[in-house]
């Protein structure tokens, strides 16, 4: 997973409420198991009509968004079904950082689980960060001061300690096991000595 610290970025600004993960990558996509390739796909229905062709009124579809790696959005993103492709969609399209003033839970916590920063701020604030997104003028994300930088302006937001320290790190799940790969030798060592029927070499 790519370590997370700073981002700069023209937004985009998605303000659709209740964006579900059918939304985000739908169910037709859902049969690999990589997490590669599903940019192309991501909101689907509204980047594309029904002959494939990219709809030019879509945010995504415009210059320079299309290349925006920060997303605005309406409240409640990522409701709906728990698909964690919904999170290697947005991060193989590009995009490292979603605020927004609410998100659904196992969305928010799959992000973090792929070098996904979702940031949560109130009403006021994603209103002012538009603006920019509107003027097609950069924002910058500090992860390690927790703010967010707009003009002279900046936004603090709070963040998990330890969900923060696994973006700085780069640290999934798997990594976060292979730190402890001594601790589990050592517990399997004493476990084979006290219960060697449990093993079969």
């Amino acid at each position: 997973m790519q370590k997370f610290n700073t981002l700069k970025s023209i937004p985009a600004y998605l303000p659709i409420v209740n964006i579900d993960t059918d939304m985000i990558i739908p169910k037709q996509f859902l049969k690999t198991i990589k997490r590669t390739g599903l940019g192309k796909n991501l909101f689907f229905e509204m980047r594309y009509d029904d002959q494939g062709k990219e709809n030019s009124d879509f945010i995504l579809n415009q210059t320079p968004f299309n290349n925006s790696k920060i997303l605005i959005a309406g409240k409640n993103f990522g409701c709906g079904s728990s698909r964690e492709h919904a999170p290697w969609a947005l991060l193989d399209f590009g995009i490292t950082c979603v605020i927004s003033s609410s998100f659904a839970d196992i969305f928010y916590n799959n992000c973090f689980k792929n070098g996904i920063l979702p940031i949560i701020l109130n009403d006021e604030k994603i209103k002012e960060l538009s603006e920019y997104a509107n003027r097609k003028e950069e924002i910058s994300v500090d992860l390690f001061e927790e703010k967010v930088i707009y003009g002279n302006n900046e936004i603090k937001f709070q963040i998990d300690s330890f969900k923060k320290k696994c973006l700085i790190e780069g640290l999934d799940d798997i990594a976060l096991s292979l730190k402890k790969t001594e601790k589990i030798k050592d517990f399997e060592k004493i476990l084979k000595s006290e219960k060697p029927w449990i093993f079969n070499d």
